[in-house]
């Protein structure tokens, strides 16, 4: 269901396909393109009336370069619309996840990726520093079913938005969300370790409620959806309602700067922007103390 706003609004739809939401714009006219549309482009995407205009302006020279190295299986796997990213995260978080249910190294997996605070502090806690562990969290899990749900989620969060912000926002989208859920861990629950992509997942969640509702879409089943998850993380023993939050929060903050800097001409300030946040996050975590954690 959608609104009468959204309906309404063509800029919301693909200019050659009417009946596709999208969220991409071709970076020369600008106009929405559904992922059936999409061609790879030196910075983002074109749409195939640019990219026919761009090929009759070519010199012999280029023409020539191009028959030899473009136009292979690169540009037609942009064309499609694949949400490739997502598959690749399935892949290997899927990979790793059956790894740790093999009797012998699963622990060790399990233990080698965690997170947990005492990584982040170690005159503290006498643990080795290992920041990395803010994001390879994202890619254990506490079992079958835990690695199973998040999968699932992904899969079904990644069909739509990652072929409306296109890959690399998604990819950005995913992994700032993950690591603020980590650091809300460290900030909140420093003394307990953690484990999964719960964090980027609420982050893809509450990103999808405010791009659908900016596009003027229907969003109250997310809403509910998005409110149900939460409240099972707060009264269910054993999730980290923490990394959930500060998943939430991140990726609300990145999916309204995708919305505030959409056009072309503020991609400078939408990749400043998100560089920013990242660097915030980890300015956060390294210089508050961690009052529990000493506690």
């Amino acid at each position: 269901m959608t609104t009468p706003e959204f309906a309404s609004n063509r800029d919301n739809f693909c200019y050659r396909h009417p009946g596709r939401q999208s969220f991409v714009l071709c970076q020369r006219c600008m106009r929405t393109i559904c992922p059936e549309c999409q061609t790879q482009g030196p910075v983002g995407v074109i749409c195939p009336e640019c990219m026919k205009e761009q090929r009759k302006a070519q010199t012999p020279a280029q023409k020539r370069a191009n028959r030899r190295w473009g136009g292979g299986p690169v540009a037609v796997a942009a064309r499609s619309g694949k949400p490739v990213v997502t598959y690749v995260l399935l892949a290997i978080t899927t990979a790793i996840g059956l790894l740790q249910l093999i009797p012998g190294i699963g622990n060790a997996i399990g233990n080698e990726l965690l997170f947990a605070a005492a990584y982040l502090y170690p005159d503290l806690s006498g643990a080795p520093f290992e920041p990395w562990r803010l994001l390879t969290v994202l890619f254990v899990h506490g079992g079958f079913l835990h690695l199973a749900l998040n999968m699932l989620a992904l899969w079904m969060l990644g069909q739509t938005l990652e072929p409306m912000l296109g890959r690399w926002r998604y990819l950005a989208l995913y992994l700032i969300s993950g690591l603020g859920g980590s650091v809300a861990v460290a900030l909140l629950a420093p003394g307990a370790p953690t484990v999964g992509a719960s964090g980027a997942l609420f982050g893809l969640m509450v990103s999808l409620l405010i791009i659908g509702r900016h596009l003027g879409a229907n969003v109250t089943g997310i809403l509910v959806v998005l409110a149900i998850n939460f409240a099972y993380g707060l009264f269910v023993g054993g999730i980290s309602w923490q990394a959930h939050l500060g998943g939430l929060v991140v990726g609300a903050i990145v999916a309204l700067i995708y919305v505030r800097t959409r056009r072309r001409e503020q991609r400078a300030w939408q990749i400043a922007l998100l560089i920013a946040l990242a660097a915030v996050l980890l300015v956060v975590v390294a210089v508050v103390p961690p009052i529990l954690l000493t506690s």
